[in-house]
């Protein structure tokens, strides 16, 4: 972040773009449940030999790739909370005290929401499954849970989640450092995709799982910044800019 003492006036959002786009994409992926591609891909990451997703045991993708990772963005959640407290008392802070603020309640609005939804939505994991080993009955997100003694916990995918929240950094910036922000959103989205396979062939989640995660970490990041951030420039001030410069 620059340091300066005055926030910027917002660049415009094109609304067809930020809202158009998820749109989109959640209708395809209603009409995808009228498919098989979630349970195709999930076959290409099961090793009917073994009897097991191909890395269920994988010390890399359990212990590096979800856990340390993890370890990483909730330190990283942590440095935005001292930072947004600090920005009441430092001086050097305090410029960006919004900025700040708007992205503890990205990060956290945007992996809050995974648990209390999963609980509600109660869908299966792949593993959990009898087409891959489980014991489980598979149902599509609109449809009515089989009765079962262990309700799933799957839907939306939470690791995906751990790496979409990260589109916060690019609402923060956008203002500010429009070429930083541009790679901040091609950081969220390129982790949140690797997250996202490295769940896949554990079996712990369908491709589906991930890509509402994605539109939701969007659509709550895109949100916190339209309300707390977002300051397009007033009829005075488009006006100025538009005034001819006199030699």
């Amino acid at each position: 972040m620059v340091s300066t003492t005055a926030r910027p006036t917002s660049r415009p959002l094109n609304f067809w773009v930020c809202l158009g786009v998820p749109a989109v994409a959640a209708i395809v992926l209603l009409l995808l449940e009228l498919t098989d591609l979630d349970m195709a891909l999930a076959n290409r990451f099961y090793d009917p030999a073994a009897g097991a997703f191909v890395g269920r045991h994988s010390y890399f993708l359990e212990n590096i790739l979800h856990d340390r990772a993890k370890q990483v963005v909730i330190a990283f959640s942590v440095l935005a909370i001292f930072g947004f407290i600090g920005s009441f008392f430092m001086e050097k802070l305090k410029p960006f005290k919004r900025e700040l603020g708007c992205l503890v309640l990205s990060l956290a609005l945007a992996t809050s929401f995974v648990t209390p939804v999963k609980a509600v939505t109660a869908v299966q994991c792949p593993w959990s499954l009898e087409q891959f080993g489980g014991h489980e009955t598979y149902s599509e997100l609109l449809s009515p849970r089989p009765a079962t003694d262990k309700p799933g916990r799957c839907w939306p995918g939470g690791h995906a989640a751990t790496g979409f929240t990260l589109f916060a950094l690019f609402f923060v910036l956008r203002d500010r450092r429009p070429k930083l922000a541009r790679k901040a959103f091609v950081f969220a989205f390129a982790l949140g995709s690797v997250f996202s396979v490295s769940r896949m062939m554990q079996g712990a989640h369908f491709f589906s799982h991930n890509v509402w995660t994605a539109i939701f970490c969007w659509l709550i990041c895109l949100g916190a910044y339209y309300y707390v951030l977002y300051r397009p420039a007033s009829k005075a001030e488009r006006a100025t800019k538009a005034q001819p410069i006199s030699a």
